[in-house]
């Protein structure tokens, strides 16, 4: 009598533990499998031990806010919901202006930055003159504060009654904005063109571009992807310092909640306008948050320089 053995098919692959049907003669050992269940174990572990810390933390600052001695007097004037519903409305209205001080002043600020990083590393001593200015700029409006420079520019161009020059606050505001974020930005900028090896200029040389060429097509597509965390940081920055435009008379939030604030003597739409620009500022932030993960692991496989 013959015996006939029967081949595994691809429809016993499931019993086997392969889910795919695929059997690639591989079997997990003992010792690796518990140590991928120890692996789960310990990462439950510290989600549950991080979950209950946070909830202690969070019942503790509670009971040491809510037991103060001047809890009822804040909570009435920081916390009223009824103040909070009478801003809300006028606080996002006013958020839109921030919002498009935000798009226009950021485009501003990068496409200015860039110009005053590139002028900064230009070669040569005929260049020298562009580059103090340069330096100069960079120098004078980072070491300025900011609200200084607002104050400078909302309050002191109007003085001056120039003809055919602006007196709008927005405007105004915006300038002093972009004066300032420009030379911040910048430096960003210049910091990702000297980070590019000279062998990358160097190359694009000896394949007959010129200097332009080889800083426009080699060097600076380098920086800028080099520099893209950074500089949605400082984007966030600026995101938020709209609200400073309010010192010269803009209707944004913050100056909407400061006008609701005037007439009721109640700080609550503070609070909101604070608020609102957190709920702005939050998805900004967590998106830089991934582009910084995203790039770091593309530099770690060797998908980027």
């Amino acid at each position: 009598m013959t015996v006939v053995k029967q081949e595994p098919g691809p429809e016993d692959a499931g019993d086997r533990g392969d889910p795919s049907g695929a059997d690639d003669g591989y079997v997990p050992s003992r010792r690796r499998l518990d140590r991928e269940r120890y692996r789960r174990d310990r990462a439950r572990r510290a989600t549950a031990v991080a979950a209950l810390s946070t909830l202690v933390t969070a019942v503790v600052l509670y009971l040491v806010v809510v037991n103060a001695p001047g809890w009822p007097r804040t909570k009435e004037t920081f916390f009223s919901a009824e103040y909070a519903r009478e801003a809300l409305p006028e606080v996002l209205e006013g958020l839109w202006l921030n919002v498009r001080l935000l798009l226009v002043c950021g485009v501003a600020v990068l496409v200015l930055g860039m110009l005053i990083a590139v002028a900064r590393t230009l070669r040569g001593p005929v260049f020298f003159p562009l580059r103090a200015l340069a330096a100069a700029y960079t120098d004078f409006f980072r070491g300025l504060p900011l609200i200084i420079n607002l104050m400078i520019v909302v309050l002191g161009v109007p003085a001056l009654r120039l003809q055919g020059v602006t007196v709008d606050p927005v405007l105004l505001g915006g300038t002093a904005l972009t004066l300032t974020y420009s030379a911040y930005v910048a430096e960003v900028f210049r910091a990702g063109i000297e980070s590019v090896h000279p062998s990358q200029r160097a190359a694009a040389r000896s394949l007959g571009l010129t200097n332009r060429q080889a800083l426009r097509h080699v060097v600076l597509p380098q920086a800028v992807r080099r520099q893209v965390p950074p500089l949605l940081n400082d984007l966030v920055s600026l995101q938020k310092d709209t609200g400073l435009v309010s010192i010269g008379g803009a209707i944004d939030a913050v100056r909407a909640a400061d006008i609701i604030v005037g007439r009721s003597l109640n700080y609550t739409p503070y609070i909101v306008a604070g608020l609102v620009f957190v709920a702005l500022t939050i998805p900004m932030t967590r998106f830089t948050d991934w582009v910084t993960a995203r790039m770091d692991r593309q530099r770690a496989q060797g998908g980027t320089t």
